[in-house]
């Protein structure tokens, strides 16, 4: 008889009968109920609006009131088929942007697509529920994560209490919560890690592309973060893994690095427009990177802190104490505890050394908070304290040896300024939770395991809440806060909508606006516009004539001037008086169409004047300049040209007019002052601070409407907008060039007649076609830089996932065969 030897044990691999099944749902539910409540109780404490009997403090802080919101709002719009515009071009921004680079960055994620079972007028709350549910799944993905690398049958539920800790990390619950498109790499890192573990195994070879091109399409910023961490942890997993050998190993890496070349390219499409649409961004703050102080980045690591600019690594006592143990815990392989700690460490370095820092973001240091890795290391931390806890409750030893690494933490975040009155309180009470918790958590005594859940959890839940309440507090002191959707909302919403005339005429949502995005959020076709793919040749010819803007350009306001709105062909605008007060409706006495002509001649080129600079794009003059001493003649309109002012102006005695001027994060617009009365104190300016570069504009009105009859005698006799195209018919005898009222961003080609489309033409910054004899009509289409060739790429790793999974298919049928073919052996 041939001699029985024992098989080599094999390597832990989740069980897959239904009742192994429960407890990991049970787990994975246990941790997405910690997050919400955790995140809703502690809003709703500390006065959030749309949570809590005291709604104190508006949720739109920054970017999310600015940008984010709004941006949803059109994605509202779009879903129900009232947007001005496709998933190509915006009509409503800018006078005509480029959308799908918009969409790639803020709102590709698949739970953006809940805004639309959502009231318009509650899409504040209906982001604010996508924010949480983000973090939720987040909380889900982590304890899925945990559950497949090391199932730890008797503590399956402290998974789901370490998964709700990586989604309540400091990352997630201090910066990201204003941030939502960054929540898509919360999700991620645990996914893509499953993604690797797969390939370790030679599972799932079309799911794991899938899942890549999902995080990669959700949000590629966080998602490129994600993947690094990820592989790291790959290589970590093979390095640890005795039952791999170098071959085996090297396959593993080979088809990690498969799924994340098809899954990148699957994204393509998306991946190439937003890239070449920051390629023609106007480029945003350029920082130097600098370390955070170590008592500040020790300081993050406790509950109870705040801070923009150092890394939120803050987790939760109870896994921080795991992953400080685990260096101790002897029942732990001694590869895997120093792997682990080991990575956790060189993580956390690595965010404090320029060339690693510059490599985790794509070698360009963000504009803002400047450690957007963070969530990696924190998902490394609770993974490593999930393989202290899968291999036995940590003895006496582990828990002194962690709590001593614990202590040095603690004692180096003392001088830290970044300390709260809640921090240390906190500390010990979680220390005594986690200690409790893992001393009563022992199999056998459903009672215990109960009360260790409790103070595990609970201790999760009161650290998470006060930091998330902490958080909410300082961000409403120190940032700059949106209104939720109310009834001034409503009312200029109402006053656009009614004067809506569009592609005869655009409306503007006005000069005094609510958000830099007002014409996403309230409607129309506006000037406005914030992103951080702001078009470089848009914000180019704003300012030169005479726009104004915030953030360093990207943010573009509209302009309030009758010779812009004849160019852009504007004939209504919602105007506010004053601040807080009613909106009014002003309408323009006669449009040009958005298609207008320009006689033959040599090209002209702005200058250093925005009046000068509007008569060249109206093609008339229509100012007369002057000194604020002279002041304006009787029977003009005054526009100050002060784009440096920070302060105030003042015409006579009339109501004070703020501005905000300032480079180079800001710049004052051109600010009308209605009609002249002539020489005297009446018609003098007043700037506070006083100001010498200050020049006035007197617009002569009627020069104005005289242009303006030129232009709409010559100009197009009919014009029709599609989502991405213009089509537009001339007159008889059209000659010289045909100027859109619209920016030309990249992406425009036109044809005269019917021609093929040629890249079009550009005058002062709008789309222009020259005209040969016998021109009847100009179409132009707009086609973002990027989508063919990302096109191309997406449709060659679709081919390519599709032969994966046919060989796989061909693979296993074979195999089959093969052991129905096999003899049977003794």
């Amino acid at each position: 008889m041939p001699t029985l030897e024992a098989a080599p044990a094999p390597p832990v691999t989740p069980v897959r009968a239904p009742a192994a099944r429960r407890p990991r749902a049970r787990a994975a539910a246990l941790s997405a109920l910690i997050t919400l409540i955790s995140v809703c109780g502690a809003d709703a404490v500390a006065g959030v609006i749309p949570l809590g009997p005291l709604q104190r403090h508006t949720r739109s802080i920054n970017d999310l009131g600015n940008q984010f919101v709004p941006f949803h709002e059109h994605l509202w719009d779009l879903l129900h088929g009232r947007a001005e515009g496709g998933l190509l071009l915006n009509w409503q921004s800018g006078y005509g942007t480029s959308f799908l680079p918009d969409l790639g960055t803020y709102l590709s994620s698949p739970f953006a697509l809940l805004v639309g079972v959502f009231p318009r007028d509650r899409i504040d709350l209906a982001v604010y529920a996508i924010t949480v549910l983000k973090m939720a799944a987040a909380a889900v993905a982590m304890t899925v994560l945990l559950l497949a690398l090391r199932p730890a049958v008797r503590h399956r539920w402290v998974a789901g209490v370490l998964g709700a800790s990586y989604a309540l990390c400091g990352w997630s619950v201090l910066e990201s919560i204003y941030n939502p498109m960054w929540l898509d790499g919360l999700i991620a890192f645990p996914l893509l890690c499953l993604v690797g573990h797969w390939a370790r195994a030679g599972r799932r070879p079309v799911l794991g592309p899938l899942v890549v091109a999902l995080a990669w399409i959700a949000n590629f910023y966080t998602a490129y973060m994600a993947t690094i961490g990820a592989g790291l942890v790959l290589l970590l997993l093979l390095s640890v893994d005795r039952g791999t050998d170098g071959r085996g190993r090297v396959r593993a890496v080979l088809v990690a690095g498969r799924s994340v070349a098809i899954g990148i390219g699957l994204s393509a499409p998306v991946l190439f427009t937003v890239y070449l649409g920051t390629k023609h961004a106007h480029p945003g703050w350029v920082r130097e990177f600098a370390p955070v102080s170590w008592p500040d980045y020790l300081a993050r690591t406790l509950p109870g802190t705040y801070s923009f600019s150092s890394p939120a690594v803050f987790l939760g006592t109870g896994a921080l104490l795991l992953a400080c143990a685990l260096g101790f815990h002897r029942a732990v392989p001694r590869r895997e505890r120093y792997a682990w700690s080991g990575l956790a460490l060189a993580v956390a370095l690595s965010f404090q050394w320029k060339p690693t820092h510059l490599a985790w973001h794509a070698f360009v240091t963000p504009n803002g908070s400047p450690y957007r890795q963070t969530f990696v290391l924190c998902g490394i931390l609770v993974i490593a304290a999930w393989i202290c806890l899968s291999y036995g409750i940590p003895g006496r030893r582990a828990l002194l040896g962690g709590g001593g690494v614990l202590a040095l933490i603690a004692l180096g975040a003392a001088f830290s300024e970044l300390v709260s009155a809640w921090t240390y309180p906190l500390l010990a009470l979680g220390v005594a939770a986690a200690v409790g918790g893992l001393l009563l958590a022992r199999p056998g005594r459903r009672g215990l395991s109960l009360l260790a859940l409790a103070l595990l959890a609970g201790a999760q839940i009161a650290q998470a809440g006060v930091t998330v309440a902490y958080g909410d507090q300082q961000r409403a002191a120190r940032m700059d806060g949106y209104p939720a959707w109310g009834d001034e909302h409503t009312a200029r919403a109402a006053l656009e909508a009614d004067a809506s005339g569009w592609p005869a005429y655009r409306t503007d949502p006005g000069l005094r606006q609510i958000t830099n995005n007002d014409p996403l959020l309230l409607g129309g076709e506006g000037g406005a516009y914030y992103s951080s793919l702001t078009p470089e040749v848009l914000n180019r010819t704003m300012t030169a004539l005479g726009g104004g803007w915030t953030s360093r350009g990207r943010a573009l306001q509209s302009l309030d001037n009758p010779v812009t709105d004849a160019v852009f062909s504007v004939g209504a605008r919602v105007r506010v008086a004053q601040k807080g007060g009613p909106p009014g409706l002003v309408r323009a006495g006669a449009t040009p169409p958005l298609v207008t002509l320009r006689p033959p001649g040599a090209e002209p080129v702005y200058g250093n004047n925005p009046f000068r600079n509007q008569e060249l794009l109206l093609g008339a003059r229509v100012y007369t300049t002057r000194t604020l001493a002279q002041g304006c003649p009787a029977g003009t309109d005054i526009f100050l040209w002060a784009p440096e002012q920070f302060g105030t102006a003042r015409l006579g005695d009339g109501p004070v007019v703020e501005m905000r001027g300032g480079a180079p994060s800001r710049r004052a617009p051109l600010i009308p002052f209605g009609p002249s009365a002539g020489p005297g104190p009446a018609s003098r300016i007043t700037l506070a601070p006083a100001n010498r570069h200050a020049e006035l504009g007197c617009l002569d009105r009627a020069a104005l409407a005289r242009a303006v009859a030129g232009l709409r005698a010559t100009g197009a006799t009919r014009v029709t907008v599609s989502d991405s195209s213009v089509h537009a018919e001339l007159p008889s005898g059209a000659s010289g060039t045909a100027v859109f009222a619209m920016p030309r961003i990249a992406g425009w080609s036109c044809g005269v007649n019917g021609s093929a489309p040629t890249p079009a033409a550009d005058r002062l910054g709008l789309v222009a076609v020259p005209l040969p004899s016998g021109a009847r009509s100009v179409d132009c289409e707009f086609r973002p830089p990027g989508l063919r060739s990302g096109t191309w790429v997406g449709g060659a790793a679709l081919l390519t996932l599709v032969g994966v999974a046919g060989w796989g298919r061909v693979r296993r049928r074979f195999s089959s065969r093969g052991a129905k073919g096999a003899p049977m052996t003794a």
